[in-house]
């Protein structure tokens, strides 16, 4: 039996990283990937480069059905194996003002990292409880626990997502399962290169933005089997800004 990781969004910035740790640490990686091959054929390539294994697994983790058509597929396929590792880091931004913001703003932004989360987690679970050994982690955000201006619907999403962690964690718990979330601050990634970086800056007491590395650092501790007591947890990686 091979206990794979399943990374959502796995193609760039800080999911990139965490499924570049992922597999230095010795587990076959599942790229998850909305649109951008080229991206996440380049993770891949990366990952080969240092003698790990990976595995493109394209789907929309915001429609229920094609989560569930997708994970169910390679269940299939690998009837002794399961994943045992599951980051759910997929999000997209779409800010504005609350009183400007448009429907599909609202929606799609909740679609992707809250419906995400538990269409793919939902589908995982049983085998991680069956077999007795899971590690859950969710990428939230500092927006998710102070609430950043227009970013009432990213914020809600993250905030929601470690409302749902810390319920999960208490319901598989004895199964030696364990959830976790980290909260990234402003890191280096596609992400924020609208943002007004030289003002941030000034109040980050690090006195900088964080690295994708850094992130994944923290995702690789809490997969690995010395983090069996951790859990419900919500960890900031944010360079001292609360």
């Amino acid at each position: 039996m091979t206990k794979y990781a399943l990374v959502t969004g796995g193609s760039r910035g800080i999911g990139k990283a965490i499924c570049l740790r992922l597999a230095e640490m010795g587990y076959p990686v599942l790229i998850n990937y909305l649109s951008n091959r080229e991206a996440a054929e380049e993770t891949l390539s990366q990952i080969e480069a240092l003698g790990g294994q990976a595995y493109l697994l394209p789907f929309d983790v915001s429609d229920g059905q094609a989560a569930d058509t997708a994970v169910t597929d390679w269940q299939t396929a690998h009837a002794d194996d399961y994943i045992a590792v599951l980051v759910n880091n997929a999000g997209i931004r779409q800010d504005n003002m609350m009183v400007f913001m448009q429907n599909s703003q609202w929606h799609e932004v909740l679609d992707t990292t809250l419906n995400g989360f538990f269409y793919v987690t939902r589908r995982l679970l049983k085998d991680m409880l069956t077999r007795r050994w899971g590690r859950i982690i969710n990428i939230a955000s500092l927006s998710g626990l102070k609430g950043l201006p227009g970013q009432t619907n990213y914020s809600a999403a993250k905030a929601a997502l470690i409302g749902a962690s810390r319920a999960l964690a208490q319901e598989v718990a004895p199964r030696k399962v364990t959830v976790n979330v980290i909260a990234p601050g402003f890191i280096e990634t596609d992400m924020v290169k609208d943002l007004d970086e030289a003002r941030l800056k000034a109040m980050i007491p690090v006195g900088r933005f964080g690295k994708p590395e850094e992130v994944a650092a923290l995702a690789g501790f809490l997969a690995s089997e010395q983090t069996a007591y951790i859990t419900g947890e919500v960890i900031s990686v944010n360079g001292g800004l609360y």
